[in-house]
C-alpha cells in the first residue's frame, strides 16, 4: 500500500459530492435547516423579561404615590393593573394572575415630604427563580429612580453610573443568535457524517471500498471534505441572517472566524465519523449522535448556563465538548473584537480534538482493512 494519494481522496470526495447533489434532503438539512432554526430560536428566545403583570394596591392615592406607579409603567417592563386592597393583590399572586404586587403605604406622601422613611412593598412570585431575579433587578433600578425623584434628599457625594460594554443595549439577540449558530451547526455537521458513512456500511459499499487500494486517511478526507464545504455554506447563510435580520454586530476578524469554523467542523465531523465507524447502522448512529451532540452542546457549552457558574466537575466535563470552545470564540468575535492571543487556547483545543477523532477513525479503519 502506498502513502496518502490526493487524487484518490478527491475521487472519494467527488463521489460523495455527487451523492449530496442527488439528495435534496441532505442539501436542505445542511443549508436550509440551520437558517430556519436560527431564525426560529432567534425570534423565540428572548432573555429580556417584558410585560410583567403587576397588581397595584395604592393605599395612599396621592400625587407622589401615582408618580411611583408611573415609574413602573413607563419603564416598559411592567403592565399595571389596579387592585382594591393588599389582600386582593396578594391573592392574585397565589392564583397566578400576576407576577408581582406593589403595595403602597397609606402615609406614603406624608412621610416622603417629612423626610421620614417611606414604605412601598413589592411582592414577587418566586416559583420561577430566574424570572423573579430578573424582575427584582428591574425593581432595583426603579427604586433608585424613585429615591432621586420622590424623596427630597441632599445631593449625594458621589454619582455612580453604570455603562455596559460590548452589548450596550443588553440586547439578548446579540447573545442568543451566535450561540444558536454554534448549537445548530455543531449538531447538523455531526449528524451528516455519522449518517452518510453508516449508510455505506449498511449498503455494503464500505466493504467494497475498503477492498480497494484506497487508504483509510483518503477515505476520511474524501468523506469529510464535501460535507465540510456544505456546512461552511450553512454557516455563511446563518452569518448573513444574523447580521441582516437580527442586526448582530461582528467586530472580530473574518479570517479568524473562518479558521475557527474549519477547526470546529473538523472536530464535529470527525466525531460523526467515529460514531459511524463504531456503530455501522444509521439508526444507531443517529441516536448516538443526538445523545452525544444535542444535550451536551445545549447544556454544557455555555449556551444556556455559564461555564464559570458550574461545579468544578462539570467545568471539567465541558473541556471535552468542542462546542464549548467554539462558543467562546464565536461570541467573542461577534461582540468583543478580541486579540488573537485571547483565542489561541480554544482554537488549539479544537485542533487537538479534530486530530484525536481523525486518528481514532483512522485506527479503526486500519483495523478493518487487516485480514
Amino acid at each position: 500500500m502506498t502513502g496518502f494519494d490526493f487524487g484518490r481522496a478527491m475521487s472519494i470526495a467527488r463521489k460523495e459530492a455527487h451523492h449530496i447533489l442527488r439528495d435534496p434532503v441532505t442539501m436542505a438539512a445542511a443549508l436550509g435547516l440551520p437558517v430556519m432554526l436560527v431564525c426560529f430560536f432567534g425570534f423565540v428566545i428572548d432573555l429580556n423579561v417584558r410585560d410583567v403583570g403587576v397588581l397595584v394596591a395604592d393605599g395612599d392615592n396621592t400625587r407622589t404615590s401615582r408618580e411611583l406607579v408611573d415609574l413602573f409603567s413607563s419603564s416598559g417592563y411592567f403592565h399595571i393593573t389596579r387592585a382594591a386592597s393588599p389582600a386582593e393583590a396578594t391573592a392574585a399572586l397565589g392564583d397566578e394572575r400576576a407576577k408581582a404586587a406593589l403595595i403602597i403605604d397609606p402615609q406614603f406622601e406624608r412621610d416622603a415630604r417629612a423626610g421620614k422613611p417611606v414604605t412601598a412593598q413589592v411582592l414577587l412570585d418566586g416559583a420561577d427563580n430566574s424570572y423573579a431575579a430578573t424582575v427584582a433587578a428591574y425593581i432595583g433600578g426603579i427604586q433608585a429612580m424613585a429615591v432621586n425623584r420622590l424623596v427630597p434628599m441632599p445631593a449625594p457625594p458621589a454619582n455612580i453610573r453604570t455603562r455596559f460594554l460590548f452589548n450596550p443595549e443588553l440586547n439578548s439577540k446579540w447573545f442568543v443568535v451566535p450561540g444558536v449558530l454554534v448549537i445548530v451547526v455543531g449538531l447538523i455537521s455531526t449528524l451528516l457524517t455519522a449518517l452518510t458513512v453508516a449508510r455505506e456500511w449498511e449498503n455494503g459499499s464500505m466493504e467494497l471500498l475498503l477492498g480497494t487500494p484506497v487508504q483509510p486517511l483518503e477515505i476520511i478526507f474524501g468523506k469529510i471534505a464535501p460535507y465540510m464545504a456544505l456546512s461552511l455554506g450553512g454557516v455563511a447563510l446563518v452569518y448573513l441572517f444574523a447580521r441582516l435580520v437580527f442586526g448582530v454586530p461582528f467586530l472580530g476578524s473574518h479570517l479568524v472566524f473562518l479558521v475557527a469554523t474549519l477547526l470546529f467542523l473538523g472536530a464535529t465531523m470527525s466525531q460523526g465519523l467515529v460514531i459511524s465507524v463504531v456503530t455501522r447502522q444509521q439508526q444507531l448512529a443517529f441516536q448516538l449522535a443526538m445523545n452525544t451532540g444535542m444535550l451536551p452542546i445545549q447544556m454544557l457549552s455555555g449556551f444556556i448556563f455559564p461555564v464559570e457558574s458550574m461545579t468544578p466537575f462539570w467545568r471539567g466535563v465541558t473541556a471535552i465538548i468542542p462546542a464549548r470552545w467554539y462558543m467562546t470564540i464565536v461570541r467573542s468575535l461577534f461582540l468583543r473584537a478580541p486579540d488573537l492571543r485571547m483565542l489561541a487556547f480554544p482554537m488549539t483545543v479544537l485542533a487537538a480534538m479534530s486530530a484525536l477523532f481523525v486518528v481514532f477513525a483512522w485506527k479503526k479503519f486500519k483495523t478493518d482493512l487487516e485480514p
